[in-house]
């Protein structure tokens, strides 16, 4: 049975700068599934807010989300197409 891809909205929330690194080099590894990726630093709060758009298998978007909520210093949330 095929597996079927999704479209995902992926949002990181940087709090400790330090972690920025680690989350580019996961970023990097999941660079062919990225259909798009904005940065927004917030120097008020000394936060950045990344939003990453997949297009992948669940399995692809479940990994790329649990590697990220495993570096310190960050928070992510994951939403999901109905389709």
């Amino acid at each position: 049975m095929e597996k079927e891809n999704r479209i995902a909205l992926v949002g990181i929330i940087v709090e400790e700068p330090e972690a920025a690194t680690e989350v580019n080099r996961i970023l990097h590894d999941y660079a062919a599934c990225i259909i798009g990726r904005m940065g927004i630093p917030y120097k008020q709060k000394d936060i950045s807010i990344i939003s990453i758009v997949l297009d992948a298998e669940n399995d692809v978007i479940s990994s790329l989300s649990g590697k990220l909520g495993m570096v310190r210093g960050i928070s992510v949330k994951t939403m999901y197409s109905k389709r």
